[in-house]
Order: structure tokens, then C-alpha cells, then sequence
């Protein structure tokens, strides 16, 4: 089955989680809160993790699939540095003055599967020029944000307890923060809408050239890598204070999209409640336009979602 773009839409359950926030002001933990338009037209302020820690948290799956599979990593991928190939210096040197911008961006995705699926800004001196080279992710996180009326924040008070300075708190000479102190943590609990787009035509390619780099059997499995590497991500959501606040993952279901051509595969945010007739509607008006271009499939929970998302990464060819 031909996938060029794929897109997932839906609503996930987490439970008492506090996986994305904003910093600390005193001993209060501040949670990430955004500001969003109901369905009434009405601004109202929610929890909300952003699409930058489930983009890591997705690229943190592919490196330990890419390690398991034998895919080709950087060395500075290697070792899962956030610089990626900007760190390679053994990369760096490959290349000679006469390297032109199309060369080293064909280098880098030949090299490293995470430079070529998760997105690069090149930026460094090779070949003696410096060099600025975008590379454009092939995955695009929206923020996964709480519905207004189906999400709440509280703050927890915690104490660290210490049986040698029981109820003082203090700091040492140095400003360690020792003895008895207390904090405030905050958890979370809702449904939060999740938007997200895959781009798997752009797969091994090089888009100044809009060429292929690889050939169709790597291409197959960096695509494969990619789409499962997603499926882990809300499997297990990684992010902060998950030594004492897992997140209790409840539920997840919504719809997934997929394209056979140049169409991109439709999105609608979950904070519509309507949002899968909407992208059944537009899915059938696409198809007016080139036919048999998009398909949809729904799923109602975690299990359904990971089943279909397997069967993508089973199904897909080119």
C-alpha cells in the first residue's frame, strides 16, 4: 500500500501527569498552560504539553529503534546529542571547499536516519565555508492541548522528608538545599487533543534536488522506523517527573488519515467536537479531486490505535 503523507487526529486520557511545565517560583511547580479558542468562541486558558517534548520524545523511540534495527546514525546521533551531525566532526571533514550545499545535505541524509527524518539546521564550518542548510522534519507535532471543559490542574503539597532534621527546613553553607523542605507539585488530568502529520514521501530525499538519495529498500525502512517510532510515542509518553507521576494513559481514540498521492492527508483539531465528520468530509471531497486518494480509519482506544498503526508500518510500499 502506497502512504505518502499520514496524519493522526484525537483525543488522549492522561491522568494526574505533569509532563510538560514551565519552571519553578519558589517552591511552587508551575505547569505549561496555553490559551485556546472553544467552541463557543471563547478564550480560555488550559494545561497543554507542547509539541516540542512529544517531538523528543518520538525521536528518542526512533534512535533506540534505529540502534535495534542497524540504521545508520551519525556519530554524534550515536550517542542521541541534540547538536546531531552538527557535532560530527568526522562528517565535517568528509568534505573539501568545492562541496557544494546540495552534496553535504545528500551526505547527511545517507548518513544518519535521525538528520534525515527529524530535521537539521546545519550550521557549521565545512570544507572551510560556513554553512547554513535547513533540513525540514518529516514529522510535525502540533501542541497536544487539553479540551477547556474536560481538563483540570491542582497543585499537591509534598514534603522531602529528613528523620535527622524533622520538620525544619534548611539550606547548608553552600546553599544546598537540605533538611525538611517542602513543594508543590502540580498534576493534570483531561482529555487533550493531538495533531500530527507524517510527510513520508520526503523520506530520503533531498529537497533542493527533490531527488532520492536512497534506495527504495532503505527508504522502506526509515518509513517503517518513522511510523512505529510514533505508535511508542503514546505508548509511553516520556517527559518530566515520571519517577513519581506517571502518567496514567486512559484512553486515545480519534482517527488517522493517509494519502496514496500528492494530496496532503487531512487534519481536524479534537477541540472541534465534530472533527472526525469533518475530516470524513473533507476526505471525500479531496477524493473528488484525484480519486481513490484518501482513506481514513478510526480507532476508540490505545489498542486500536497501535494495531492500526502497526499495520501501516506493515502495509506500506512503494
Amino acid at each position: 500500500m502506497k502512504i505518502n503523507s499520514l496524519s493522526i487526529c484525537g483525543l488522549v486520557t492522561l491522568d494526574l501527569h505533569s509532563l510538560n511545565n514551565e519552571g519553578a517560583e519558589g517552591n511552587y511547580m508551575q505547569t505549561r498552560e496555553v490559551q485556546v479558542v472553544d467552541e463557543q468562541g471563547q478564550l480560555q486558558p488550559v494545561n497543554a504539553i507542547s509539541g516540542d517534548m512529544y517531538k523528543h520524545i518520538q525521536a528518542e523511540h526512533l534512535f533506540y529503534l534505529a540502534k535495534q534495527q542497524g540504521l545508520p546514525l551519525c556519530q554524534a546521533c550515536a550517542k542521541f546529542d541534540a547538536n546531531r551531525i552538527v557535532a560530527d566532526n568526522e562528517f565535517a571533514a568528509s568534505f573539501g571547499p568545492e562541496a557544494s550545499n546540495t552534496q553535504i545535505l545528500t551526505g547527511a541524509i545517507q548518513t544518519c536516519v535521525m538528520d534525515d527524518l527529524e530535521g537539521i539546521l546545519i550550521t557549521s564550518t565545512i570544507g572551510g565555508k560556513k554553512r547554513s542548510i535547513a533540513r525540514k522534519s518529516t514529522v510535525e507535532f502540533g501542541w497536544i492541548v487539553g479540551k477547556p471543559a474536560d481538563t483540570r490542574t491542582e497543585s499537591y503539597f509534598h514534603v522531602k522528608f529528613d528523620a535527622k532534621e524533622r520538620a525544619k527546613g534548611s539550606t547548608d553553607d553552600t546553599g544546598a538545599n537540605v533538611g525538611q523542605n517542602i513543594f508543590h507539585r502540580p498534576a493534570s488530568s483531561g482529555r487533550y487533543a493531538v495533531v500530527l502529520n507524517l510527510d513520508l514521501f520526503r523520506v530520503g530525499r533531498n529537497d533542493i534536488t527533490m531527488e532520492y538519495v536512497l534506495d527504495d529498500d532503505a527508504r522502506l525502512k526509515r518509513c517503517q522506523a518513522l511510523i512505529s517510532s510514533v505508535l511508542l510515542t503514546f505508548v509511553k509518553p516520556n517527559g518530566a517527573m515520571r519517577n513519581t507521576q506517571n502518567p496514567h494513559i486512559v484512553g486515545f481514540d480519534g482517527v488517522t488519515a493517509f494519502s496514496k498521492t500528492t494530496l496532503p492527508a487531512p487534519t481536524m483539531s479534537a477541540l472541534n467536537s465534530k472533527y472526525r465528520e469533518e475530516i470524513a468530509s473533507i476526505s471525500t471531497t479531496l477524493n473528488g479531486l484525484i480519486e481513490d486518494s484518501i482513506e481514513t480509519r478510526t480507532f476508540n482506544s490505545l489498542s486500536d490505535f497501535v494495531d492500526i498503526m502497526a499495520n501501516y508500518a506493515k502495509e506500506i510500499e512503494f
